[in-house]
């Protein structure tokens, strides 16, 4: 057997084998019994409730992973990668619209995949518990969007990418990471004004006591921003959420107006103080900056892995492509992929923590926040308990009763 093709049978197995053991050791931890942090939050039916949903989006995100699993590989071994090269060959166009198109059928085929899993999810699983506001509509225009948006922005990124490889000799990736990274800058500014808009609603918050708290809060931070908005979360579920978006004076903070429903004044503060935290800490920057050295080395593995022979005939191919390679590279990075999410989700929770520290520190009031904190878990039904190596695979974000338990550590230390 070819070895390449080994190798890539073999980390598709092992990160199939390890995402189901990870799912199930996080069933397993569930428990029946309400942690004491939340008895007065929450009721035990509540509780339940969370679990059940706990249950339910993992069972089907295992079916889900079991069928493109196994679809992957009969796509592979039956040589359907090289069926639509040929096919896309055989339009007679130069060699970036052919890998462009080539790269267009693949990710198509991933969406259908995929999209039986998106429906049930949104319209059954959603719906069961309540979150559900996405009418069909919205759920056709938005995927007709992103589609869009994709080819929009997506191809000449993709295109620029193959020319540099085509063209640019041993220090293409080079050029293409500063290419991919200025691009990827420049989308940051133009994402709030131009894309965000075309899913959502953003409506200036009105005048009234909830802007002039949240005015004087950061003025007291000296923290510019551009406005305070609300975007219509509830056009597409119930959940809570609240966001920053843009750079400098250009911020915006952003809450989802499920959220303006649910938490009191103060609670949203607190909330605000915590995402303010991160831009005060500078979380935002060195994520970026770590993004940007991601980028750096996806780009130096797959230089030294273009137009490999053994690859293309592990993919069973006819023909060598840059664009292919790509393609194949994507199985063979995808091990280093997750090595890398790992440790940026050490430093994110570890910013969390911080964000959380600096907002009880700013409002002097741990307690507000701890409440704001679980009243989202609750209305989000979030899995209070999850298991630790699925939090360490995972999660970006602390478990919620770690946070808690930091911020009431951290404010009797500091009281102490």
């Amino acid at each position: 057997m070819n070895p390449w093709l080994l190798c890539i049978l073999l980390i598709i197995f092992v990160q199939y084998v390890l995402e189901v053991s990870v799912a199930l050791l996080n069933l397993k931890a569930l428990s029946p019994q309400l942690p004491e942090e939340f008895a007065g939050e929450t009721t035990q039916d509540e509780y339940a409730k969370s679990q059940e949903y706990t249950r339910i989006t993992t069972y089907v995100s295992l079916l889900e992973n079991t069928w493109s699993t196994g679809l992957t590989l009969i796509f592979l071994l039956s040589g359907g990668f090289n069926r639509v090269d040929i096919w896309a060959r055989g339009l007679g166009f130069g060699t970036i619209p052919t890998g462009l198109l080539y790269m267009g059928v693949l990710l198509f085929l991933l969406m259908l995949i995929g999209l039986p899993f998106s429906l049930y999810s949104t319209f059954v699983i959603e719906n069961r518990f309540g979150f559900n506001k996405t009418t069909v509509k919205t759920f056709i225009l938005d995927h007709i969007k992103s589609i869009l948006l994709a080819i929009i922005i997506g191809g000449p990124v993709l295109a620029l990418v193959l020319w540099f490889f085509e063209q640019t000799g041993a220090l293409a990736w080079i050029y293409c990471w500063i290419g991919v990274v200025i691009i990827s800058i420049i989308l940051q500014f133009l994402a709030p004004v131009l894309i965000m808009p075309l899913f959502n609603t953003f409506t200036p918050l009105a005048d009234g006591p909830l802007k002039e708290a949240i005015m004087s809060y950061a003025g007291q931070q000296d923290f510019k921003m551009q406005g305070i908005f609300t975007m219509d979360g509830s056009k597409r579920s119930t959940k809570l959420n609240a966001f920053f978006t843009g750079f400098g004076h250009f911020r915006k903070i952003v809450f989802y107006d499920t959220l303006i429903e649910k938490l009191s004044e103060q609670e949203i503060i607190a909330v605000l103080a915590h995402e303010m935290g991160h831009f005060k800490l500078h979380h935002i920057i060195k994520m970026i900056f770590a993004s940007i050295l991601q980028t750096g080395i996806l780009f130096y593995f797959l230089s030294i892995t273009l137009n490999n022979q053994g690859i293309f005939e592990a993919f069973g191919m006819a023909h060598l492509s840059i664009y292919a390679s790509l393609v194949f590279f994507g199985f063979l990075f995808s091990p280093v992929n997750l090595l890398v999410s790992i440790v940026f989700n050490i430093f994110s929770r570890r910013h969390e923590y911080s964000a959380d520290q600096f907002a009880s520190n700013s409002t002097g009031s741990p307690d507000t926040l701890i409440r704001g904190l679980k009243k989202l878990s609750c209305a989000n039904l979030s899995n209070l308990i999850p298991h630790p190596f699925h939090v360490f695979l995972h999660y970006s974000h602390p478990p919620i009763l770690e946070r808690i338990a930091a911020l009431r550590k951290n404010h009797f230390s500091s009281k102490s």
